[in-house]
């Protein structure tokens, strides 16, 4: 008897204390009409939430329903809808005529885009997403620069799906507690949760850090070696003859495809000449420009020199005026990194060796034929492409071989096709050009020096009068380290 007077007693403390529990848990969740203190609502855009009052109200007025809309299903709730980014306030006037103002302040669900971002980038732990206005923004630490791109893409796409696109029209201001509300402020959730223009201008703020070194060298070694080789080989047998005042002759230089002269010369001339040539040529180039930049950035190396090449321009039908326009040559590299995560290095380079020829092209005025000036004329080898490389990789990103061969033959018609004997009356010119060029690209993450390295200048010595005169030395001894008193 006492046991089941005992759990009787004991299951009725349970109840009364749960009762009290959630009716004290009920008191603190609704809002006192009659406090003097102006609560505030901390919503998130396109959501939904249920107030209680703690006593009833008589009517419910929205400041702007385009950034918050308010459904009253009776005096002792209400239901606001989240609609833009903005702020506004409601006004509760409660039975006793009192008006409470609350202000409500609408931001963009930063929630859901956490989510993507761990789920996406399970890596990436330090990365805040956060919101001003109707702006998001992006802030902490990342692994690179690849991957800060990514986030803000996601980041504007999420906002783009998430921008509401219109307004509902004749939204109202007002709405009497349990009395149908007007349209648009006493819509149902679900309608009224949808567009705004005030949430026109949607945009990510990028305010990320990259963790990994910014600073990209790029080592370029370009390589080239041309050889060439020139055989000539002719003859000139002739004889010529007077006779009376003209003058004949057999055969003229076929070296130099010169026609006979005719004029006063000795009553008869014989002569043999043999003539010929070998020349073997061999140029190498070696260069290894350096280049330093920021990832993302753009940066150029040239080393060579200008040249300034005349171009007319056209002055509307009058004299044309001659302007100089600039022309560069030599080594130039130009190269765009982007650090990758892992240590992988994108590289979008464009090495090029240019140089001026020996022979440059003749022009000529007024159309008489002869030159009256040149122009300089270059050789240009380039190559551009992007690639992939590890810190430390070299990868050959171009590479030329090329093998001219030119071979002329001049002789005299049928005395120069006659065997052996024919050799007299012909020549022969034989050039072979053979060049092989290589760009190789290296690059490296860079870090700053502690200690600068030691420069090429600093251990020369200008040489004395007597040491440049007497001497012919070009750098003067080095002190010693230590000198004694």
């Amino acid at each position: 008897m006492n046991q089941s007077f005992n759990k009787t007693l004991l299951a009725s403390s349970l109840t009364l204390a749960l009762a009290m529990q959630a009716g004290l848990a009920s008191a603190a969740d609704c809002i006192d009409l009659r406090s003097d203190a102006a609560p505030r609502l901390e919503l998130v855009r396109g959501k939904s939430v249920i107030k209680r009052f703690c006593t009833p109200a008589s009517q419910v007025t929205v400041g702007d329903p385009k950034v918050a809309n308010v459904v009253v299903p009776n005096s002792g709730e209400v239901v606001i809808v989240a609609r833009s980014v903005g702020t506004t306030n409601l006004i509760v006037s409660g039975r006793d005529k009192r008006s409470t103002v609350i202000d409500i302040a609408v931001g963009l669900d930063t929630l859901a885009l956490r989510s993507q971002f761990d789920t996406l980038f399970p890596q990436e732990k330090d990365v805040r997403i956060g919101s001003s206005g109707n702006a998001l923004i992006l802030s902490g630490m990342v692994s690179d620069a690849a991957v800060a791109s990514q986030l803000v893409e996601l980041a504007t796409a999420f906002q783009a799906a998430a921008a509401p696109s219109g307004t509902d029209a004749g939204a109202g201001v007002g709405a009497a507690a349990g009395s149908p509300s007007p349209s648009g402020v006493g819509a149902p959730p679900a309608a009224a949760g949808g567009a705004s223009t005030a949430s026109t201008g949607a945009k990510v703020l990028n305010m990320l850090s990259i963790a990994a070194p910014q600073q990209v060298m790029l080592e370029v070694k370009i390589a080239e070696v041309s050889k060439s080789l020139v055989d000539q080989l002719g003859a000139k047998a002739g004889y010529t003859k007077t006779n009376g005042s003209w003058t004949y002759g057999v055969v003229s230089s076929l070296l130099s495809g010169g026609a006979g002269s005719i004029g006063g010369v000795g009553t008869g001339i014989k002569e043999l000449t043999i003539d010929g040539e070998k020349r073997d040529g061999l140029v190498k180039i070696l260069a290894e420009p350096n280049v330093m930049a920021v990832s993302g950035q753009e940066a150029s190396f040239l080393a060579g020199g200008k040249i300034f090449i005349p171009v007319a321009q056209s002055s509307g039908g009058g004299t044309p005026t001659i302007t100089l326009e600039e022309k560069e040559y030599g080594v130039a590299v130009k190269f765009t990194p982007t650090v990758l995560a892992g240590g992988r290095i994108n590289l979008r380079v464009a090495p090029e060796v240019s140089e001026l020829n020996r022979e440059g092209i003749g022009i000529s005025a007024g159309g008489s034929g002869n030159a009256s000036a040149i122009l300089p004329s270059f050789t240009t080898r380039r190559a551009s492409t992007t690639v992939q490389l590890l810190d430390g990789q070299s990868f050959a990103i171009g590479g030329l071989i090329r093998n001219n061969v030119t071979s002329n033959i001049k002789r005299f018609p049928f005395l120069g096709e006659v065997p052996v004997l024919g050799t007299l009356f012909r020549s022969s010119d034989f050039q072979n050009d053979r060049t092989e060029l290589v760009f190789i690209v290296t690059p490296r993450l860079a870090k700053p020096m502690e200690a600068v390295p030691a420069l090429p200048t600093d251990h020369y010595v200008q040489p004395s009068r007597t040491e440049f005169l007497l001497g012919g030395q070009h750098e003067g001894k080095r002190a010693t380290a230590t000198s004694k008193e």
